[in-house]
């Protein structure tokens, strides 16, 4: 088991915001087409006094036009509930759309879950993406998105290992990066599909790892070593097992 602190990679959207693996067997544009930002923004109650928090936003994908899967930690934190309706800004290539939306159901057993967001109506131009029915093997390659500078890219990687204890046990543990940069899947990824080569959705990325040690009173963050996951993600399969 990893010793590092898992970072969840939603977006606070405040007044003040903005406070390689080998080439990906899935091209960009099929990771993207089933792929939306999601954003719930807040009303003056919902803030809490916060004045500078307008909303939190992450990502998912449709697993039909008025179903979306994201990380259960997104939906918690745009305070989704299973019974009231609220508006959920959908945003893709195309544009954006706002639709009421709750949480159908929650899937998994793991410290992280998985969140079914229903919609009150029918996406336009969602399009749904197969979800692999067998487990990750070491080595596979897999793509998913991240979010430099807030615009979707995808990247790609490879599935390391299933987690054995603990917080990680049965959470899938990939390395991503490109380039240099191990940290690009960061901020605003929570709930992005992994898609294998096949083009079908085999996680979800919830967290990465990272280490941070403060110098000259700056924030630094270290990364994963070399050969390393540094990615975490729930296995997909867990949406067909009944809870």
């Amino acid at each position: 088991m990893l010793g590092r602190k898992g970072n969840r990679l939603l977006v606070l959207f405040g007044v003040l915001a903005n406070s390689g693996a080998s080439a990906a067997c899935v091209g960009g544009a099929q990771v993207a087409q089933s792929t939306v930002s999601i954003m719930r923004h807040f009303d003056e109650e919902e803030r809490g006094g916060h004045a500078d928090l307008i909303g939190i936003r992450g990502t998912g994908w449709f697993l039909s036009s008025t179903t979306i899967v994201s990380a259960e930690h997104v939906t918690a934190a745009m305070k989704l509930s299973t019974e009231e309706w609220k508006p959920l800004e959908i945003m893709d290539g195309n544009g954006s759309q706002l639709i009421g939306a709750r949480i159908q159901r929650l899937a998994g057993g793991q410290s992280e879950k998985l969140a079914v967001i229903e919609l009150q109506r029918a996406a336009s131009e969602a399009r749904s993406v197969a979800i692999r029915k067998e487990p990750l093997v070491p080595e596979e390659q897999v793509t998913t998105l991240a979010y430099p500078a807030g615009r979707p890219h995808p990247v790609a990687g490879r599935f390391v290992q299933f987690g054995d204890g603990g917080k990680l046990d049965g959470m899938a543990l990939l390395e991503i990066y490109e380039g240099e940069n191990r940290f690009v899947i960061d901020h605003g990824a929570s709930g992005a599909p992994v898609l294998d080569c096949d083009g079908r959705v085999a996680a979800v990325v919830t967290n990465v790892f990272e280490q941070t040690i403060v110098w000259a009173s700056h924030r630094i963050r270290i990364p994963t070593a070399w050969g390393m996951p540094n990615v975490v993600s729930v296995p997909v399969q867990v949406l067909e097992v009944p809870n």
